[in-house]
């Protein structure tokens, strides 16, 4: 591989990563099922330092985000400038099931993959643990995304 074949990554803060987040409505939500790792798709949103998603209630993603640790991802990628991004967050999830607490997230807007009513379990992920990448490929594209890049 040559130097222009390499990519170069730069280390994301927590309020770059959290900026990044809000961009984007769709991410994926890992989480331990039968003792077996599975990922799944979500729309979501940002309330906070705070991701939220929709789930139907009773299904293995349900039982298994609710008190449980779990990783959440999301990332975009711009093939004209061949940049991109990446961020993790890992935290707590639970089922927002207070009065309060569900008139404050509840309008907070999501998209769903079913209807609200089918998807009627809303479900926050803490953020305990955040990080995030931003890269380029070596060689192409502008650099200007990418002040502190590493290689």
């Amino acid at each position: 591989m040559s130097a222009n074949d390499r990519t170069e990554v730069a280390i994301l803060g927590r309020p770059e990563c959290l900026e990044l987040l809000s961009q984007v409505a769709v991410g994926r939500v890992g989480a331990s099922i039968d003792a077996l790792p599975v990922i799944l798709p979500v729309h979501f949103a940002l309330f906070g330092d705070a991701v939220l998603f929709r789930t139907i209630p009773g299904t293995k993603l349900d039982a298994a985000t609710i008190g449980a640790v779990v990783a959440f991802q999301a990332d975009a990628y711009d093939s004209v400038s061949v940049t991109g991004w990446s961020v993790l967050l890992q935290g707590i999830a639970s089922e927002v099931n207070d009065e309060w607490g569900e008139g404050r997230a509840g309008s907070v807007s999501i998209r769903a993959w079913l209807s609200a009513h089918q998807a009627s379990h809303l479900v926050r992920v803490e953020a305990t643990n955040v990080s995030g990448r931003r890269f380029r490929i070596a060689g192409k594209g502008s650099g200007k995304d990418l002040p502190d890049a590493v290689q």
